[in-house]
C-alpha cells in the first residue's frame, strides 16, 4: 500500500510542489520535482526529517545581553523543541567568540550548539 504526501521542496529557490509517493519502506515517486535536489529532498523529509537550529543564548556581563547559536549541522526534527529547552537554559559569561561550543553533541544527535559573533564584556 502507497502513502500520498504533497511537500514544498526548501533546497533551492524554485520551491517546488512535490507530490510524494511511498511506503514502510521507501519513496516509491517523487513527482513534479525541477531538480534531482527536490528528490533528494523528499526522500529524507519522508524518513530523516532534520532541520537546523537558529537561536540565541543569555549573555552575562557582555556589552549584548544576548548571543546567537546555531547547530553545526541539522538534528533531527523531532528533537528540536527538546533541543531549544537546553539551549534556552545556558546562560555564558562574556567574553565569547565566535564558533565557541556551548554544547556539545546535543541529545546524541552528533551536532554543537556554537555561537555566530563574538560578545566583548561591558
Amino acid at each position: 500500500m502507497s502513502n500520498l504526501k504533497e511537500m514544498t521542496c526548501i533546497v533551492c529557490p524554485n520551491s517546488c510542489r512535490l507530490r510524494v509517493a511511498y511506503n514502510d519502506k521507501k519513496v516509491t515517486e517523487v513527482s513534479d520535482a525541477l531538480c534531482r535536489k527536490g528528490i533528494e529532498y523528499a526522500e529524507n523529509e519522508i524518513f530523516n526529517p532534520v532541520r537546523s537550529l537558529t537561536t540565541t543564548v543569555k549573555v552575562k556581563n557582555g556589552i549584548l545581553p544576548l548571543v546567537s547559536v546555531r547547530s553545526n549541522k541539522p538534528i533531527p526534527k523531532d528533537k528540536i523543541m527538546e533541543a531549544v529547552k537546553l539551549v534556552k537554559a545556558l546562560e555564558l559569561e562574556a567574553p565569547v567568540r565566535q564558533h565557541q561550543a556551548v554544547l556539545n553533541n546535543i541529545l546524541g544527535t552528533g551536532a554543537d550548539i556554537i555561537t555566530t559573533r563574538e560578545i566583548e564584556k561591558a
